[in-house]
């Protein structure tokens, strides 16, 4: 199997986690695309879903599957989305794609938070993958300062906004040793909209396709 082949056996393995009548979270990026393009064969057993980004609501309604306003729906039975590093207690990196703050609200939101990946994303420390912060503007190099004061290497997305209109920093060189803490830390700094770290609300479920299948960590 090859990486996307392997990012779609976890897409299936998650179809299994939807039941009759619920409005489902959507993740962004490749893998959660495939859970999108798979959803679609059983778009009747739901009621609709709230996506995390203007991307995947747009192949979700190519679908023809209802998209909702998460402040219309409330609390979400299930959030399925990927993850861009994962250590086994299920923090996750997130924000490759820059979607990161509103998946993060969109796991906030939901009762069981489903994360599919390829085997690659799961590391003993997180930090390899540069860690995404979403920054308004004017605090960009305030942010960037303390992120080097943290013993990192912020470097500006380029020509990338974020659908609330604001950049990212991807910093480099991080050994997140202590996602949790840092999280906390981070989102302290003023200007600061959401990092990258998921890890106060990690995910419960974290499936992975690998050469030799799917593998499920809880």
């Amino acid at each position: 199997m090859n990486q996307d082949e392997m990012k779609k056996a976890a897409a299936e393995a998650a179809i299994e986690y939807v039941e009759n009548g619920m409005i489902v979270g959507i993740g962004t990026g490749s893998t959660a695309n495939h859970f999108i393009d798979l959803l679609a064969d059983i778009k009747g057993k739901i009621d609709g879903t709230v996506a995390s980004s203007e991307a995947s609501a747009e192949r979700l309604r190519g679908h023809g599957i209802p998209v909702m306003e998460l402040n219309d729906v409330g609390t979400l039975s299930l959030y399925v989305d990927g993850a861009d590093e994962s250590n086994k207690y299920l923090h996750l990196i997130k924000g490759g794609g820059g979607a990161l703050t509103r998946e993060k609200i969109v796991a906030g939101a939901s009762e069981k938070f489903v994360c599919i990946a390829d085997d690659s994303k799961l590391v003993d420390v997180l930090g390899a993958f540069p860690l995404p912060i979403e920054v308004i503007p004017m605090a960009r190099s305030l942010v960037a300062r303390k992120m080097v004061a943290m013993g990192g290497s912020p470097v500006l997305r380029e020509g990338f906004v974020t659908d609330n209109g604001n950049i990212i920093l991807d910093v480099h060189n991080l050994q997140i040793m202590e996602p949790v803490h840092m999280e906390t830390e981070i989102n302290q700094i003023p200007g600061v909209v959401t990092v990258g770290i998921f890890a106060e609300r990690p995910a419960d479920i974290l499936i992975l396709g690998s050469e030799a299948g799917v593998k499920t960590l809880t």
